[in-house]
């Protein structure tokens, strides 16, 4: 018969012996990376300014120093 619309048997719809639900690694290795890293000491910031003060700022943020220029726009968490 025709056997066009039919899927071939090597299809990658069946799945073989290699995924079996090993998906995120032993819970030996689980922290490795934290573990690993020196500890460094918080710096010691300047307080945000609260009320009206934040609002002023959002405000001087969003629409005082606008830089218009060529290409998109940029979104308020993009770096440079």
């Amino acid at each position: 018969g025709c056997q066009e619309g039919r899927r071939s048997e090597g299809s990658s719809s069946s799945r073989g012996p290699a995924a079996m639900g090993k998906v995120h690694g032993s819970l030996a290795r689980a922290g490795k990376v934290r573990g690993q890293t020196p500890k460094v000491a918080k710096m010691d910031k300047k307080k945000p300014p609260t009320g009206r003060a934040f609002q002023r700022l959002k405000y001087n943020r969003r629409f005082v120093a606008v830089v218009v220029g060529p290409g998109a726009k940029r979104g308020p968490n993009a770096r440079q």
